[in-house]
């Protein structure tokens, strides 16, 4: 990665965290903002600032309402710079637990595909979390790809040919 690309990846974290400045102050919410570059794209994170701050508000049910809070930083992202951004928004570590708890049910999925010798379809999900899927397909040795439409897309894990 050239280092003009990581300034322009660090300025589309810098702007989205400013965004979610701005919304933690609307909300009287203290939280701690990190931004890195991770995987080639922004990667902001909020944290809480203090024992008293209940982020898992900010995340909402199965990570809805951070998901769309990371559509609306994008969206601050894109009318600052006129550029669509790939920007990650992780909110109380929500991401990594459940990137984690996803690598888990693949690991199942995965095993099963090779016992059985069969294809498995797994639940629907995000985006985010059919990436997570996909790596650990791919670091298995096996095929996946994505199948239906959003909101209902998943993730089909396919023996090795």
């Amino acid at each position: 990665m050239t280092d003009e690309t990581r300034k322009s990846l660090e300025s589309e974290g810098d702007i989205a965290a400013d965004f979610l400045e701005e919304l933690l102050d609307i909300l009287d919410m203290d939280g701690d903002i990190d931004i890195s570059v991770e995987a080639g794209r922004p990667k902001v994170a909020v944290v809480a600032d203090g024992p008293n701050q209940d982020m898992k508000r900010l995340v909402g049910p199965d990570g809805e309402v951070l998901e769309a809070l990371q559509d609306l930083a994008r969206l601050a992202v894109q009318s600052e710079t006129g550029n669509i951004s790939r920007l990650m928004l992780d909110i109380a570590d929500f991401r990594a637990g459940r990137k984690e708890q996803l690598a888990e049910k693949a690991r199942a999925s995965i095993a099963e595909v090779r016992e059985k010798g069969v294809s498995v379809s797994m639940a629907p999900m995000n985006a985010f979390e059919r990436k997570v899927v996909h790596d650990v397909v791919l670091e298995a040795g096996l095929v996946s790809e994505s199948e239906g439409e959003d909101p209902h897309r998943y993730v089909v894990i396919k023996p090795a040919e």
